[in-house]
């Protein structure tokens, strides 16, 4: 008797030719990682729409990115900005926020408010972001959530990000469980040399970059091409789900 097999799934091939013809939403899309990303699915045949709180940068990003490109502002703090920003998009089949703001910091010298801007940005900005998107999310596809290697090893006194980081992760895997067969994952970047690190004092900037060279297991920060393209890869492999993706260089080994 012939043994049964299990067919594999959609996006089982796992490569590029899985975005042709899709719909890839990146909120943070107009410059940094979230442009890598775009960048790369564009050239893989995919459709964008790039999301932000900054219209002129938007309107730059999708005119480099062509007509496959089209952008709308949103604010990621504002639910009726998330809501009105994904009634205009027909079909999610992919959905990576990168875009946040808040501050770090020890316990003891932040302001309340300011020890929450990690949580009210980066993580109730993803969660919310999901939300409004949930409706439209192709069964088949995929949301990844930006996290950080913070989670695992906190680089310094800074506990409510790292919580906050923390947090994402966990977010990820109950939103797999209930967004099934929807995939969640998360991608966790330790230090980048790129379009965050480039509006920072260079003075910090240094600090952090030969901090980081010293406690990773490969020397050096990573580039923002290099997070992109773990972030596609989460997008098109059909059998990873509430898994968190540590693009940390070896990081949170050591």
């Amino acid at each position: 008797m012939a043994q049964a097999t299990t067919a594999p799934g959609p996006g089982a091939r796992g490569g590029a030719e899985d975005l042709r013809g899709r719909t890839v939403v990146l909120i943070g899309g107009g410059s940094g990682i979230g442009l890598r990303v775009a960048r790369r699915v564009v050239d893989a045949g995919a459709r964008v729409v790039l999301g932000g709180r900054t219209a002129a940068r938007l309107e730059s990003a999708a005119a480099e990115l062509g007509e496959a490109a089209t952008w709308r502002t949103v604010d990621t703090r504002d639910t009726d900005s998330l809501a009105a920003f994904f009634d205009g998009v027909e079909r999610v089949d992919h959905l990576f926020t990168s875009a946040a703001s808040y501050r770090v910091g020890p316990m003891r010298e932040l302001s309340d408010e300011d020890a929450a801007s990690p949580f009210d940005s980066k993580f109730w900005g993803q969660y919310h972001a999901v939300r409004a998107a949930a409706p439209k999310l192709a069964r088949d596809g995929s949301v990844v959530l930006m996290s950080g290697a913070a989670s695992a090893r906190p680089a310094g006194p800074a506990p409510a990000y790292v919580a906050c980081n923390a947090a994402i992760e966990g977010l990820g895997r109950g939103l797999a469980v209930e967004l099934a067969p929807v995939r969640v994952n998360a991608v966790a970047p330790g230090t980048v040399d790129g379009h965050l690190w480039a509006n920072r004092p260079a003075a910090d900037r240094d600090a952090a970059f030969a901090q980081y060279r010293r406690d990773a297991l490969l020397g050096r920060p990573a580039a923002e091409d290099e997070i992109a393209q773990a972030v596609v890869f989460l997008f098109t492999n059909g059998f990873t789900t509430g898994s968190t993706l540590y693009t940390d260089g070896g990081y949170t080994l050591r």
